[in-house]
């Protein structure tokens, strides 16, 4: 059924730290706009803004980051500036200086004071309540669970929640699951109360938590005056955490094999992180096996996968001595066996394994929160305390020395960071290994400590001479400083390998002007250093006759400088190179790195009334392969072109034969391309090597909602819609069936697999997750693990300024031992006393005090 995600998640996922050519989410409506748009019937939150303030313009930051997350579920963001477009009843009232409109259906729907949307997390999880609050039920008392119980009897089962913050990420989380399956499930939110105490939670320091109420099968109980069975959320509330909690659910309760337990298959997508326990029957014993497994099932609900093994298959060598055997997730396929007929030990051992991958010493610090990237880095560093970094390959820049050292040397890299940040702490170590790779060459390696030398970092102007580079708000950023020139920003992975692969390409100048046959060669087939993952870079060569067009070439090649060599040809040897691959200058010849050195793969046109910015799409697209391998280097540059995907998934090339049956599918997309012509040319077509990317078995797996054979074909039109279709499985991948397939999904004949585009969010963190964490990625030379986490957020951050600004949510130290504030009140117990007022709590709708908006709106939450 949740064959949904597929492809498009792979524009979702890194879609954050591309930057994008796109219109943003957010909306600039004039009046005529908002009135169109209002009279569509369109759902929209708008913002009327009269006067810019600081409150105001920490609501706009955080409205426009939430117009993304929105525009999935069908509402759009905006604001209207009333100063140039007066809006009538709204711009002239005061009450909407601090309020915020959702309009439905024509009208306005509900008003949001700006204390109640004081951040992303709160404006898409207030706005989704109020769309769902027809169809989420509060639970206020047991009397009111029970009634919501007896409704669902018989119908669907019911997932309950309650979130200790409103506005807080699990509230967030909460709304987006109820909203992707409010028509399978009936959600309710509890307010607190002896309904906790009844589902098992301390009233008096609640966490937020999840229950699922088996209501909807013959399970529930045929009583009205009885509750549902419940069945409790074990794992940290997040959006991910719940999807995969009910897709557990959904899980048969008791499985039959015949097959001895070490050869059953170890869980799958989505059960992969779930235990497996399994209990042996005999046929005298059949029906009472049956109703022993099931009632054991029932209490390992949600911790494991329970297995019935008939002992009367010859398959079955497990020696009788043995009564149950258990296999634990993460721990390999090992199957553990045991001598008991206690299922309370049994249940027991399980909670005790569960609770022992959840480290409670200082030295293992458990990641709580799967989308919490920032902790996690933050415990990657913590557990790497004691490992001191050699900082002694690096300069250190100061406001005193800065001038003197970029003067010296023809490139100086500068990484500016914070040392007790975690993110510029994961890299440090990193970026000292691409120190060691460069020294004794032309580079000078450099570090700006942006907590001591913050004029430096802040280029306060009035400096002579002025600071080459705008005032750094993000951290780590690494700089490439030439003297006499402005500095150029590094937007890659910030891993080793990446850095060292830019700095290196940045050596060469661009354009190079090249003068001779001879150095024209040399440019085509010199391989630079790249590193230990170096490939050859991919290359683009101007000819130009005279110097009209030149300007918009360079400034093409200026941008294009870390990433791709560029040369320059005029005169004479522009003439010959024309002739010789028969263009008319000026041109611009593009010579891939998958294409052949001696021959380019496309011939540009470029006029003296092209501007730089045509030359470099036209770049792009030359250097685009026609049937690329999606990887992890260049994911992101293939997703900015904003193309849905036709995507290939093959298996791994055991033999010979499987060797060829892989080639023979890539010829039949090769094929595909040629034989297509336009009707392919809104998508990207593309192909992943399972045995390249192992983890891309379980993307697929995820995308599909289990591991179909391979190959595998799915479509998706990202750019316009979140459905994703699936090729037939049982029809050969031929390039002129496809293309019969591909029309038929354009003229609507083959259904989309899933048309939820909001599940779209379930399945990103997963699949980052696992597409980053590649078997062959060297280790970090400070030990530092890098995961996929690591490396996305640490992209995320090049790519993203944040300002330095922290969410509405409660942000807890990473350990006991990083827990500053409390450190401060030990030494000091007056100093956070005096620094601030105690904030006042109240209770919200759903129960829960309110996250802390930012200082400047402290104010409580308000009921909707």
């Amino acid at each position: 059924m949740w064959t949904c995600i597929a492809v498009s998640l792979l524009c979702m996922g890194l879609a954050g730290c591309i930057e994008k050519a796109a219109t943003p989410a957010l909306m600039e409506h004039t009046a005529a706009d908002f009135n169109e748009k209002l009279h569509s019937g369109k759902t929209m939150f708008v913002y009327f803004q009269q006067q810019v303030s600081d409150t105001v313009s920490l609501f706009l930051m955080e409205l426009e980051q939430s117009a993304d997350a929105l525009k999935y579920y069908g509402v759009l963001v905006g604001k209207v500036d009333c100063n140039e477009e007066p809006v009538l009843g709204y711009c002239t009232e005061e009450k909407a200086l601090n309020t915020a409109f959702l309009f439905r259906a024509g009208k306005e729907f509900l008003g949001f004071n700006l204390n109640t949307v004081f951040s992303v997390n709160s404006i898409v999880s207030e706005v989704l309540f109020a769309i769902l609050r027809e169809e989420i039920k509060y639970i206020h008392t047991e009397s009111d669970l029970l009634a919501l119980e007896n409704a669902a009897r018989g119908k669907k089962d019911v997932a309950l929640g309650y979130v200790s913050s409103l506005g807080s990420q699990e509230h967030r989380s909460m709304m987006e699951t109820a909203y992707v399956y409010g028509s399978k499930y009936q959600f309710g939110l509890i307010t607190g109360g002896p309904v906790l105490n009844h589902l098992g939670l301390d009233e008096k320091s609640p966490s937020s938590q999840v229950w699922f109420l088996h209501c909807g099968g013959a399970h529930s109980g045929s009583k009205a005056s009885e509750h549902c069975p419940s069945t409790r959320m074990s794992k940290p509330l997040s959006t991910l955490g719940i999807h995969s909690f009910l897709q557990l659910m959904e899980a048969p309760l008791v499985s039959e094999v015949y097959d001895d337990p070490s050869s059953v298959q170890s869980p799958q997508f989505p059960y992969q992180d779930t235990a497996q326990v399994f209990l042996f029957s005999r046929p005298a014993s059949k029906r009472e096996d049956l109703h022993a497994a099931t009632a054991l099932a029932w209490r390992l609900r949600g911790l494991a996968l329970l297995v019935l093994v008939h002992r009367q298959s010859p398959a079955v060598k497990t020696p009788d001595q043995y009564t149950a055997a258990y296999r634990l997730p993460e721990k390999g396929s090992e199957v553990q066996y045991l001598n008991s007929n206690s299922p309370d030990e049994l249940l027991a051992l399980i909670k005790e394994e569960e609770e022992e991958e959840k480290p409670l010493s200082t030295n293992t610090i458990p990641n709580t929160e799967f989308h919490n990237l920032d902790d996690e880095i933050s415990v990657s560093t913590f557990e790497n305390r004691l490992n001191s970094l050699d900082e002694d390959s690096l300069t250190q820049l100061t406001s005193d020395n800065f001038h003197a050292a970029v003067a010296r040397s023809g490139l100086t890299v500068a990484l500016f960071h914070l040392p007790w940040e975690a993110v510029s702490k994961t890299f440090l170590g990193s970026y000292i290994e691409v120190a060691g790779r460069l020294a004794g060459s032309e580079v000078q390696m450099t570090a700006v400590n942006c907590a001591v030398w913050t004029d430096l970092c802040a280029a306060e102007s009035g400096a002579a001479p002025p600071i080459p580079f705008q005032p750094v708000t993000v951290f780590p950023t690494v700089l490439l400083l030439r003297p006499g020139e402005s500095a150029q920003h590094y937007g890659g992975m910030l891993g080793a390998d990446a850095l060292h692969r830019f700095i290196a390409l940045s050596l060469s100048a661009s354009p190079a002007l090249l003068s001779t046959q001879e150095e024209v060669t040399s440019f085509l087939q010199e391989v630079p250093h790249l590193g230990p993952a170096g490939h050859a870079p991919d290359r683009v060569l101007g000819l130009f006759e005279t110097e009209a067009g030149v300007r918009a070439f360079a400034e093409a090649a200026k941008s294009l400088r870390g990433e791709v060599l560029t040369a320059l040809l005029t005169g004479g040897l522009a003439e010959k190179w024309a002739v010789q691959h028969n263009v008319a200058l000026p041109a611009v010849l593009a010579f891939p790195s998958w294409g052949s050195p001696a021959r380019p793969s496309s011939a540009l046109p470029a006029s003296s009334s092209s501007s730089s910015e045509e030359l470099l799409a036209r770049i792009s697209t030359a250097l685009l392969h026609p049937l690329p391998e999606l990887t992890v280097e260049n994911l992101p540059s293939f997703l900015s072109l904003g193309k849905g995907l036709l995507l290939l998934f093959v298996g791994e090339e055991e033999d010979e034969m499987a060797s060829r049956r892989n080639q023979a599918l890539l010829e039949e997309m090769r094929g595909l391309v040629e034989l297509g012509g336009r009707q392919v040319e809104p998508y990207l077509v593309c192909w992943i090597h399972l045995g390249r990317t192992p983890a891309g078995r379980s993307v697929l797996g995820s995308f599909l909602g289990s591991t179909p054979p391979l190959p595998a074909l799915v479509l998706t039109h990202l750019p316009t819609g979140g459905e994703v279709y699936q090729y037939p499985p049982n029809r050969p991948i031929v390039a002129s069936s496809v293309l019969q397939w591909v029309q038929s999904v354009e003229d609507g004949a083959d259904a989309a697999a899933v048309a939820l585009i909001a599940l779209q969010f379930l399945y990103v963190g997963l699949f980052l997750e696992q597409l980053y964490q590649r078997p062959d990625a060297p280790p970090s030379a400070t030990n530092h693990p890098t995961t996929a986490s690591h490396l996305h957020h640490l992209s995320c951050m090049q790519g993203k300024a944040r300002q330095g600004m922290l969410g509405g949510d409660s942000w807890p130290p990473a350990s006991e031992l990083l827990d500053f504030l409390k450190i401060m009140d030990t030494q000091g117990p007056n100093i956070r006393q005096q620094a601030a007022p105690k904030p006042t709590e109240e209770s919200g709708a759903a129960g829960g005090k309110s996250a802390a908006p930012p200082a400047s709106i402290q104010h409580p939450h308000t009921e909707l």
